[in-house]
C-alpha cells in the first residue's frame, strides 16, 4: 500500500470519488450551534419561567437538570446509533426531533409541555455531539484534525458564551417563547441543507442490541448525574436518601454495565478503549477541565454578586470576555496542535490553569474587578488549550472501529463531570460557610455572612488548586498519538 492509497483508506470518504467535505461540515456545524446554543440561553430565563407559569424554583431546575440527566443517558446509546444507521438518517433525525421539541416550547401552554419539549430538545442535542465528532474523524486524517476539531471547539464554546447575554436581550424585549421561535428557522435550514448535501460517511455494521447493556447503562449515567445534579442544587445534601440511593444505583449499574461490556463481543461501549494510554490520560484531563470549567461558571457569579455585591448583569458581561476568549482560540489552538502536538500546547496551559486556580484561592471581599476579569480570561485560555488537543489526541490513538465508542464515552463524560464538578464543590463551599459561622461571634451579620463565603470560595479554589496539580502531572506524560490501525499498516508495510 503507498502513502496515497494509505492515507485515502484512512480517511473513510464516503464512497462517492466526488465527496465534497464542505457541505458535510457546514450542514454538522450550523445543527451544533444552535442546538449547544439552547443548552444555556434558558438559563436567565428560569426566574421568568417560574414568575410565568408559577412553579418553584426546584420545579423549574428540571428545565437544566433534565436536559443533563436525558443527555447522560442517550450519549452511552449513541456509539449504537451511529452503528445502526447512516450519517444521513442520524443527522436528520437528531435535529428532526430537536426541532420539534423547539417547536413545542414555543408553543406550550403549561410547564409540563415545556418540559417535555426540552427534554425532547435534549433528545437531539444529546445525540448530535457524537454524530460530528465522529464524523470528522471518519472524512479527516490525523494530520488535519486539530483544525478541524478546533472548529467544533469555537462551537461547543461560542454558543454558550453568548447564550446567556443573548438570552437576556431577547426575553427583555420580545419575551421568553422567542428563545426557542428564532432558532426554529435556523434548525429547519439546517435539516433542508443536509437533506440536500449530506452524505454518508462510515458504514453501518448494524450490531446486535444487548437490552441488558442499556438498562444498566441508564440507571448508571442516569442516577450518577441525576444524584449530584440534586446535591448541587442545593436542596438536599449527599447524606439525604434521595442523593446517596441515587449515586450508589449508578456507581453499582456502571461496574456491571462495565464488567458486561468486557464480556460481549460487540459490546453497547466498549469501555477497551482505555487501553490506549493517550486516550485514558486525555480522558483524565477532560475530567479535570470538564470540573474546572462547570463548577467556576457556577462559583464565580455566586462570588461576585455575594461578597463583590454585583448584579447579575454584571457578573455576566465580566465572565463574557473570557467565555468568548475561549471559543474563538479554539480553531487556534487546532491549527497549533497540528503543527507543533499536543505536548507544547497542554503542559503550559496546565501550568497556567494550576496558577489561575491559586490566584482565585486568594480572593476576598476587597478583590478589584479587573483581577476577576483577567484571571478568567487565563482560565479560559488554559481550557482552550488543553479540551480540544487533548481529546484530539486521544482519539487520534483509537483504530477506526472504535471511532463511536471513543466519542461516545468523551462526550458522556461532559454531563458526568459537570455535575459532579458542581456538587462536590458547592458542598466544599457550603461546608466551610458553615464551620465559619460556626465559631463566629455573630453568625447572623452581614459581615460575617459575607466573609463565610469568601472563605468558602477560597476553599473551594484550594482543592481545585490540588486537582489542577495532578492536571499538570497528567500533561507530563502526554505524546503526540497516532492511530493504532494506521500504525499497524505502516508496520506491515516495512
Amino acid at each position: 500500500m503507498d502513502e496515497k492509497d494509505n492515507k485515502k483508506s484512512y480517511e473513510f470518504l464516503a464512497e462517492d470519488p466526488d465527496f465534497s467535505v464542505m457541505p458535510v461540515m457546514i450542514s454538522l456545524i450550523i445543527g451544533a450551534f444552535f442546538a449547544i446554543l439552547n443548552e444555556t440561553l434558558l438559563n436567565i430565563a428560569l426566574t421568568t419561567l417560574m414568575d410565568q407559569f408559577d412553579v418553584s424554583p426546584p420545579v423549574v431546575q428540571w428545565m437544566a437538570t433534565g436536559f443533563m440527566l436525558v443527555m447522560g443517558i442517550l450519549i452511552p446509546i449513541s456509539a449504537l446509533l451511529i452503528q445502526s444507521f447512516t450519517t444521513r438518517q442520524m443527522f436528520l433525525g437528531t435535529m428532526s426531533i430537536f426541532t420539534v421539541g423547539t417547536l413545542i416550547c414555543s408553543l406550550a401552554p403549561g410547564f409540563g409541555i415545556l418540559l417535555a419539549g426540552r427534554l425532547l430538545q435534549a433528545v437531539g442535542t444529546g445525540l448530535l455531539i457524537p454524530i460530528i465528532f465522529n464524523t470528522f474523524l471518519l472524512i479527516f486524517p490525523p494530520e488535519r484534525r486539530g483544525s478541524v476539531m478546533g472548529m467544533i471547539g469555537l462551537v461547543i464554546m461560542f454558543a454558550p458564551a453568548i447564550g446567556p447575554t443573548l438570552s437576556g436581550i431577547i426575553v427583555e424585549h420580545l419575551g421568553w417563547r422567542f428563545l426557542f421561535i428564532t432558532v426554529i428557522p435556523f434548525a429547519l435550514f439546517s435539516i433542508g441543507f443536509g437533506y440536500k448535501f449530506l452524505k454518508n460517511v462510515g458504514e453501518v455494521t448494524k450490531p446486535k442490541t444487548d437490552v441488558l447493556s442499556i438498562v444498566l447503562s441508564t440507571i448508571g449515567f442516569g442516577g450518577v448525574v441525576l444524584g449530584f445534579s440534586f446535591a448541587g442544587e442545593g436542596n438536599a445534601g449527599f447524606l439525604e436518601p434521595q442523593v446517596y440511593s441515587l449515586i450508589i444505583a449508578g456507581v453499582i449499574s456502571l461496574i456491571f454495565f462495565t464488567r458486561r461490556q468486557l464480556r460481549l463481543e460487540e459490546p453497547l461501549l466498549d469501555v477497551r478503549v482505555f487501553k490506549y494510554p493517550m486516550f485514558a490520560l486525555s480522558v483524565g484531563l477532560f475530567i479535570i477541565i470538564m470540573m474546572s470549567m462547570f463548577s467556576s461558571e457556577i462559583i464565580l457569579p455566586m462570588y461576585m454578586q455575594g461578597p463583590l455585591a454585583l448584579s447579575a448583569a454584571a457578573a455576566g458581561l465580566i465572565l463574557l470576555p473570557g467565555s468568548l476568549l475561549n471559543g474563538l482560540l479554539s480553531p487556534v489552538m487546532g491549527k497549533l496542535f497540528d503543527k507543533f502536538g499536543p505536548r507544547k500546547l497542554i503542559i503550559p496551559a496546565a501550568f497556567i490553569l494550576m496558577g489561575t486556580m491559586f490566584s482565585l484561592s486568594q480572593v476576598g471581599v476587597n478583590t478589584p474587578i479587573w483581577h476577576i476579569v483577567v484571571t478568567y480570561i487565563f482560565l479560559m485560555f488554559s481550557i482552550s488549550a488543553i479540551m480540544m488537543p487533548a481529546q484530539t489526541n486521544g482519539l487520534n490513538q483509537l483504530p477506526k472501529k472504535l471511532y463511536p465508542h471513543g466519542t461516545a464515552i468523551m462526550n458522556t463524560l461532559q454531563p458526568v463531570s459537570g455535575a459532579i464538578g458542581v456538587s462536590v464543590f458547592i458542598s466544599i463551599m457550603t461546608s466551610k460557610q458553615d464551620s465559619y459561622l460556626a465559631h463566629a461571634e455573630d453568625p447572623s451579620s452581614a459581615q460575617t455572612m459575607t466573609q463565610s463565603l469568601v472563605s468558602g470560595v477560597e476553599l473551594v479554589y484550594l482543592v481545585a488548586f490540588g486537582v489542577a496539580a495532578a492536571g499538570f502531572l497528567l500533561s507530563l506524560f502526554i505524546k503526540k498519538a497516532s492511530p493504532d490501525d494506521l500504525a499497524s499498516a505502516e508496520m506491515e508495510q516495512s
